[in-house]
């Protein structure tokens, strides 16, 4: 990328996530609400979860994928595909939930997780694909390295450093960590939609060098989808920060409980798949 086309992104809004009591056992905030599908297109919701052990119950998802990154705590996880395995700070789990699949979440005994997790739209001739796992472990992932700086790429790239994770829809997701009085940049196409989280910290983001700490939501203005742009991520306190982006579907989204389709019919097919044992 010539730095003479490349278009500086700026904020178009800041969110605070505010946090909810769920149980005695669960506390979470969404970072994305559901239901303003064009707007955080290819994205559907994203929750910031606190929970020990028995939370979650096995559950399905059809026609989304999930991903997860923990941020504290050991997260044991198991489905009716793979067996299951465990999750540790900083790692992140991408499931492809596909034509269907059962799953359950469960933090380590005597252990509260705090995590991420976000839904991600699979277009129409994704929705019954086979069920996968990409478990992304986080001394296994490539960096970018830079002074004072560390990007972390799970997924897509960051300037010259690729990910391996396998994508339905085109997303990069990394995560920064950045020293105080440090600025970095992160490229993306023109064409993807896309958030910041701030996990810890406080910094100065886009070109209008919007404010913003930790627990706040940066949504990216929207460019054009031939442009070649950059994100500038300046860190006035040391701060880690998430970013998401991705490319939007631009397909009618129909939601009911775990599973996400493109019409009612759909939704009332995935319902009876499941009660009929075909997720199993």
């Amino acid at each position: 990328m010539s730095e003479e086309n490349v278009v500086g992104r700026g904020i178009r809004s800041v969110k605070t996530v505010v946090f909810q009591e769920k149980s005695p056992t669960h506390k979470a905030g969404l970072v994305i609400e559901p239901g303003n599908w064009a707007d955080v297109d290819p994205f559907l919701l994203m929750a910031e979860d606190f929970f020990v052990r028995g939370t979650f119950g096995m559950h399905p998802h059809r026609g989304l994928e999930t991903v997860t990154y923990v941020i504290e705590g050991k997260l044991e996880h198991s489905d009716n595909k793979t067996g299951g395995g465990e999750l540790l700070p900083g790692d992140v789990q991408w499931m492809t939930a596909g034509r269907g699949i059962l799953h359950t979440e469960d933090p380590a005994v005597g252990d509260t997780v705090r995590s991420l997790q976000l839904w991600i739209n699979l277009p129409s001739d994704k929705k019954m694909t086979e069920p996968r796992y990409q478990n992304l472990r986080a001394q296994d992932m490539p960096i970018r390295q830079e002074e004072g700086a560390t990007i972390r790429v799970f997924s897509g790239s960051s300037m010259n450093v690729t990910a391996a994770t396998e994508n339905h829809v085109p997303v990069t997701m990394v995560e920064c960590t950045v020293d105080a009085g440090v600025t970095v940049t992160q490229d993306l196409p023109g064409s993807y939609n896309g958030f910041l989280y701030i996990v810890e910290g406080q910094g100065e983001f886009g070109e209008d060098q919007t404010v913003g700490k930790e627990g706040q939501v940066l949504w990216l203005e929207r460019a054009a989808d031939t442009e070649q742009t950059e994100v500038t991520i300046h860190a006035t306190e040391k701060m880690r920060v998430l970013l998401y982006a991705g490319q939007p579907i631009g397909e009618k989204v129909v939601a009911r409980g775990p599973f996400v389709m493109n019409s009612d019919e759909e939704i009332v097919q995935a319902y009876q798949d499941y009660r009929n044992g075909k997720f199993e």
